[in-house]
């Protein structure tokens, strides 16, 4: 393979091993007695350096003719969105549901300072857990501060919106007062996904009409969620700070999110929703001719707002 290629210039000689042990042991079995400190030196000289995987290629499978622009196309418009919602000064939320993890006296990757080490149940069994631990995170950059809600039972759309008007009620009603718009940044699957008939009905019904404000949704490309700005500066550092700790019990969890900050002034609230939610809800077409949804003419898939509709 190219990507191991290495050789004597000189004599033309060349080599597909991938440490320096083994090819000062191919070089020596030709006749150049070399140690495996000097083969490091000179593949350093011949610009040959240690590089890990690096994940750009888009999966083969999932690409089609026209992706790479389409989602170049939905960053820029994400990119000037964001621009103009904080020059407005209006709410500009970051939303996903992060890994779901079992309540229970289970193994939690990490490690932590102490003596001892904690001892954890020697399986993962699901019928040993206390329950599931849900975590839909709301992340506002504007101000730097997130929100868990934290379900108990599915990641579905209602759930999705039920956790957005829950950090709006208890956070962002009082962070900007005079909104009369939202945008959301979310992903295109899971509980906000962009073909989800739920998910929209549930934004006119529960957060358009209700409070008479404008929602404006930006969804991020298919395989493009680490760009989503909560995944990298919300949601990691919250996998750091629980990082080897046990989430034996609910309550664990919430203090852990709870105590969730950073040098740069990160806050953190969370908050648990022991809701039964049900998946499988259906909503008609009927349903969503009722929805007033605007939908962009460029990636209108991925582009709209909802506005409240005039009920009486």
């Amino acid at each position: 393979m190219i990507d191991d290629a290495a050789g004597d210039p000189m004599r033309g000689l060349r080599w597909t091993k991938k440490t320096t042990r083994k090819i000062s042991e191919e070089l020596t079995s030709n006749g150049i007695k070399v140690g495996p400190n000097t083969v490091a030196k000179l593949m350093k000289e011949l610009k040959f350096s240690l590089k890990t995987n690096r994940k750009n290629i888009s999966s083969g499978a999932k690409t089609k003719p026209g992706d790479v622009e389409k989602r170049n196309k939905q960053f820029i418009k994400i990119k000037a969105a964001r621009k103009s919602f904080f020059k407005k000064g209006l709410p500009s939320i970051s939303v996903d549901s992060k890994k779901k993890e079992q309540i229970g006296n289970f193994k939690n990757n990490g490690k932590t300072w102490r003596k001892d080490p904690v001892n954890v149940n020697d399986h993962d069994f699901k019928t040993d857990a206390i329950g599931t631990c849900v975590p839909y995170g709301i992340y506002d950059p504007q101000k730097n501060k997130g929100m868990i809600v934290l379900g108990t039972s599915y990641e579905t759309p209602a759930f999705a919106v039920d956790a957005i008007v829950t950090w709006w009620t208890e956070e962002g009603q009082k962070s900007y007062q005079d909104a009369n718009e939202i945008m959301i940044l979310s992903d295109c699957g899971g509980g906000n996904s962009a073909k989800s008939r739920v998910w929209k009905r549930d934004i006119q019904e529960k957060i358009c009409n209700r409070f008479g404000i404008d929602v404006t949704v930006r969804h991020y490309p298919p395989g493009a969620s680490k760009w989503n700005p909560i995944e990298h500066r919300y949601f990691s550092e919250i996998s750091k700070n629980w990082a080897g700790v046990p989430l034996k019990n609910y309550e664990t969890a919430l203090k852990y999110i709870r105590t969730t900050t950073t040098k740069t002034g990160l806050r953190s609230r969370a908050i648990l929703k022991p809701k039964v939610y049900e998946k499988g809800q259906k909503v008609s077409d009927h349903e969503m001719d009722k929805i007033n949804i605007y939908r962009d003419k460029d990636l209108p898939e991925w582009n709209y707002t909802i506005r409240p509709q005039n009920v009486t």
